[in-house]
């Protein structure tokens, strides 16, 4: 058996009762063929970064689950034919890794923790002080010599 996992991206127009049913049925699917479920994470409402069937925001849940490939491919079709469903990615899942919601990321820093921000004043900037970077000089071009005719002597 293999761990996989499966982001669903969900029309948000559907009723929470609906997501919760393609998730439920999904959850069938992989127990009723000798998979084991892991877990289920609703990551939520989030904005796509293009419309996707004219809508704008999709709902998202992340599932993680063992299984055999074969069923991996049942669930993948079942999603595929299911209008609700607007976008679907089945990977398979790292041992020791950990996929969270975006947002779980950003509020495990602390404000307390986070690095104190650093302000330069005009005084301590000294008016003579060198840019760190100058740009090369160019080169000059080189002096034309005379031609030197070998013929004459």
């Amino acid at each position: 058996m293999t761990t996989y996992e499966i982001l669903l991206m969900l029309d948000p127009e559907q009723a929470e009762a609906r997501q919760e049913d393609i998730v439920a049925r999904t959850r069938d699917l992989v127990e009723k063929t000798g998979g084991t479920w892991q877990s289920h994470d609703a990551w939520g409402r989030r904005r796509l970064a293009y419309p996707i069937a004219h809508k704008e925001e999709g709902v998202y849940h992340l599932v993680v689950f063992d299984a055999e490939a074969e069923t991996l491919a049942e669930v993948s079709r079942v999603l595929k034919i299911e209008d609700a469903v607007l976008r679907h990615m089945a990977t398979r899942h790292i041992a020791g890794s950990r996929t969270s919601a975006p947002r779980d990321d950003a509020a495990a820093v602390p404000a307390a923790s986070a690095p104190p921000e650093t302000t330069v004043s005009e005084t301590a900037v000294s008016e003579t002080a060198e840019p760190e970077y100058a740009a090369p000089e160019e080169e000059a071009a080189p002096e034309e010599q005379p031609a030197e005719d070998e013929g004459e002597e």
